[in-house]
């Protein structure tokens, strides 16, 4: 048995009433524009739910935002996910990247946030397929309804209030390095220190909690309370930087493109000045990165850099989207240490660690521009790799 409507006229908090007072089993699927969200019910009780087309939801994002894994890892895995079919949960198991006891925690947070977040919701089509679960069986949580309609109910009455007290979306927030308090003394709670840690003075309250690791409800919370406190405060008003007027993927491919070349060069400057620019095995072993996608980088030069751009853009967008962020940033960083190995092996460990340090401060400059894209996919920390780590190259 199966019951429709809208959200018009039957309020989220009363659907969760009734499967929980009927003890239903099945799925609660609810749609508003192009983003779905599932509920799984057993007995009445809360075990499942999914997300399509809100990044919010995503699990990889809240792994993102927690530290657990960097942008590569949630590439990879995403990739592997999708050949194989398996849960992008068990992925993440199988690769060793979250303990199998600690997926469950994560997965009660997602289940909570996509729950909780339907509270604001008051209008979508929903439906409710009695008798149906989904057949992945690797992880389930158990969550009481009726706690969760509470909470949610109490939450909807405490948003009001918080959003009448927050900046505007395009105001800056900054700690206040000197608060007014009665005892001299400040005591805050570990929400608020999460949220106080993502502060500083370059920030508004959307770019907090598309940061944060504790969800939108608890954030603007823990900001609301920050201000009442007077432990933070609007810091003016946000200016467009150069990165915001890409989207985030030309930011992205702009980055590496300037950051990779400059290292390629690098290294070819050095292999040229020492060995001659008609050394037999150099020219042999970089002949491989010469052609394709790779080639933009060893023939990009800062007089025609807008041009080449836009050639490596267009050649980028024939890898299917899902693997374009991974395989860009996998092969550059595999193509640099082989190339820092070649300069190992034919010129030693100590020219190496000149060419190294030439690099690194080359590409100092463009990282700092664009210092939020870099934190976001974690490019100086894998660049850094690679730039150290040594690979046997072959005929050197």
């Amino acid at each position: 048995m199966s019951f429709t409507g809208n959200l018009k006229t039957v309020a989220f908090p009363d659907i969760l009433q009734l499967l929980s007072s009927g003890k239903k089993t099945g799925i609660l699927v609810i749609t508003k524009g192009k983003i779905q969200k599932e509920i799984c019910f057993k007995d009445g009780n809360i075990i499942g739910a999914y997300s399509k087309n809100a990044e919010e939801d995503f699990l990889g994002n809240l792994l993102l935002k927690q530290g657990r894994i960097s942008r590569i890892d949630l590439e990879r895995a995403l990739h592997l996910h999708k050949s194989t079919g398996k849960k992008l949960g068990m992925v993440l198991v199988d690769m060793e990247l979250i303990d199998h006891n600690e997926i469950g925690k994560i997965l009660k947070l997602q289940v909570e946030e996509i729950v909780f977040n339907l509270f604001s919701w008051h209008e979508g089509e929903f439906v409710f397929q009695e008798g149906k679960l989904p057949p992945e069986k690797e992880f389930f949580v158990e969550l009481n309804t009726m706690n969760m309609l509470m909470e949610g109910t109490r939450r909807i009455d405490e948003w009001v209030e918080i959003t009448k007290g927050l900046p505007k979306d395009e105001e800056l927030l900054r700690v206040v390095l000197t608060p007014e308090t009665k005892t001299g003394e400040v005591t805050i709670s570990l929400d608020q220190f999460q949220v106080l840690s993502l502060i500083n003075g370059e920030r508004t309250v959307p770019d907090i909690v598309s940061e944060s690791p504790v969800g939108e409800f608890i954030t603007k919370r823990g900001l609301h309370q920050l201000l009442q406190a007077g432990l933070i405060e609007v810091a003016g008003i946000k200016k467009e930087s150069k990165t915001e007027q890409f989207g985030d993927d030309d930011s992205l491919w702009w980055l590496l493109l300037r950051l990779y070349s400059s290292c390629f060069a690098a290294i070819r400057r050095n292999l040229d000045q020492k060995l001659g620019p008609d050394n037999q095995k150099v020219r042999e072993h970089l002949s491989r990165y010469s052609t394709g996608v790779w080639g933009f980088f060893s023939n990009s030069t800062s007089s025609d850099f807008r041009t080449t751009f836009n050639k490596f853009k267009t050649t980028v967008q024939k890898i299917p989207k899902e693997a374009q962020v991974y395989r860009m940033l996998s092969g550059l960083n595999q193509i640099l240490t082989d190339q820092m190995s070649l300069v190992s092996s034919l010129l030693g460990d100590n020219v190496r660690r000149q060419v190294a340090s030439e690099i690194r401060k080359e590409i100092a400059m463009p990282l700092a521009e664009k210092r939020e894209i870099n934190k976001k996919f974690g490019i100086e920390r894998d660049l850094a790799r690679a730039l150290t780590e040594f690979r046997q190259v072959k005929n050197a």
